[in-house]
């Protein structure tokens, strides 16, 4: 009998943009290969490329919406210290920074506070549930909005989300995958918010034939049930079991050699060759670690591929060798260098993952108040942007291409399998 705590869902075959909080379509965008032929793109790092000549710079403020009180206050302050880092320097718009107060209506005033003001362009706020209550004020103000939330849910045109959504991870490693010619998907997911946007991701990126999605509880116990029903270990096993159970109940030598020689013989592998387990903390992962083998889930057989997030449990996914070889797409840190030397420079300590997406989001302003406004023909570039987190193009309808590598869990750490691409660019079909 099925726990009502576990629900099945199965993948469909299509191609489309899918529509999070703060802990935070598929064919989001295409990835091409990294030729080292792409032009520069402009660098919010550094400015853009070498002999750009912008326009004159637009003079409206730049309002940059932060929990600056409340539960996510030292979040906040996290956030402003990187987007003031983007903003550093002479020549650039003003910055006029307002508290959210860690509260969707607290947003809401912001945002009209804001535009009473006569700012030009809204950065912010941090999380999903703000950012819903700021787009609509925004979009009647005819004011565009570069919102820090990984909840593509808010994409329209006009309204950016510039967290790494679970959309854009799916999409990349999922690709990885597939041109590894594993193309059977079935994922083991949270039964959270979380969960369901990596479920909703993978059943538009899933290739070729798909098996299904399965959510469960953090518990042992539901974890459990939820990979032996991915595994469909009963079909798989129970026929070689009773063959077992029946030369046993022979009670003679025969039957005894009989289950000897059937107990040596393998289970047929699962109906998927890659599995995506969505898990993102180190203890949960270490559970599952255990049960996957119990169940005759392994790798290479099945490729286990993952979330961005995984990036902080590799050390316990290390232990006992069940995830060697794993895969996940995240950005690359190595893009984020010369940002990460700025922010220790200026605040003594190194700067924590969130804080990537402030300073892109504030280095995009800057950019583009020196190339023509605020306007969406000129923040969705088509060149796009080469960002604390790797490159970066927003679209018109709202939607957020991104480049990211590709990892593999390894003993000695993760390493990267499929760089980031120096471009991306949206699908042609």
């Amino acid at each position: 009998m099925r726990a009502q705590s576990l629900r099945r869902v199965k993948l469909v075959r299509s191609c489309g943009v899918l529509a999070g909080t703060l802990a935070l379509a598929a064919c989001a965008g295409q990835v091409p290969p990294d030729t080292g032929a792409a032009p520069p793109l402009p660098s919010l790092l550094g400015g853009p490329p070498a002999g750009a000549t912008p326009a004159a710079p637009a003079t409206a403020p730049v309002a940059l919406l932060l929990p600056l009180t409340g539960t996510l206050a030292p979040v906040g302050q996290v956030l402003d210290n990187a987007a003031k880092l983007a903003f550093g320097g002479a020549g650039g718009p003003m910055l006029d920074v307002r508290d959210t107060g860690s509260t969707p209506d607290g947003a809401a005033a912001a945002a009209h506070a804001a535009i009473a003001a006569g700012d030009g362009l809204i950065l912010g706020p941090l999380t999903s549930a703000e950012a819903h209550a700021v787009a609509p004020i925004a979009a009647a103000a005819q004011i565009n909005v570069l919102a820090f939330t990984n909840d593509s849910s808010i994409a329209a045109p006009g309204v950016w989300a510039l967290g790494v959504t679970p959309a854009q991870q799916v999409q990349r490693v999922v690709q990885a995958a597939s041109a590894a010619g594993r193309t059977q998907l079935a994922a083991l997911l949270p039964d959270d918010q979380f969960g369901h946007s990596l479920g909703d991701a993978l059943s538009a990126a899933a290739p070729g034939s798909a098996s299904a999605v399965y959510y469960a509880p953090g518990s042992f116990g539901a974890l459990n049930q939820a990979v032996r029903q991915v595994s469909d270990f009963a079909d798989r096993g129970q026929p070689l079991e009773d063959q077992i159970k029946a030369a046993q109940q022979q009670n003679d030598s025969a039957g005894q050699a009989a289950a000897q020689q059937l107990q040596h013989q393998p289970i047929p592998p699962p109906a998927f060759n890659v599995l995506f387990i969505g898990a993102t903390s180190g203890d949960t992962l270490q559970e599952i670690a255990t049960l996957l083998p119990y169940y005759m889930v392994s790798q290479p057989q099945v490729q286990f591929i993952g979330p961005a997030l995984w990036a902080d449990a590799t050390a316990a996914m290390a232990s006992g060798g069940v995830y060697n070889g794993a895969l996940y797409a995240a950005p690359d840190p190595a893009a984020a260098a010369a940002f990460a030397t700025k922010y220790q420079s200026a605040y003594g300590g190194p700067p924590p993952a969130v804080a990537e997406v402030a300073f892109d989001a504030a280095a995009i302003a800057r950019v583009a108040a020196g190339s023509g406004g605020y306007g969406a023909a000129t923040l969705t570039s088509p060149s796009g942007y080469s960002g604390a987190d790797g490159a970066l193009v927003l679209e018109p309808n709202g939607q957020v291409l991104r480049g990211l590598a590709v990892f593999q869990v390894t003993p000695s750490g993760p390493v990267i399998t499929s760089p980031a691409p120096a471009q991306v660019t949206a699908p042609t079909s």
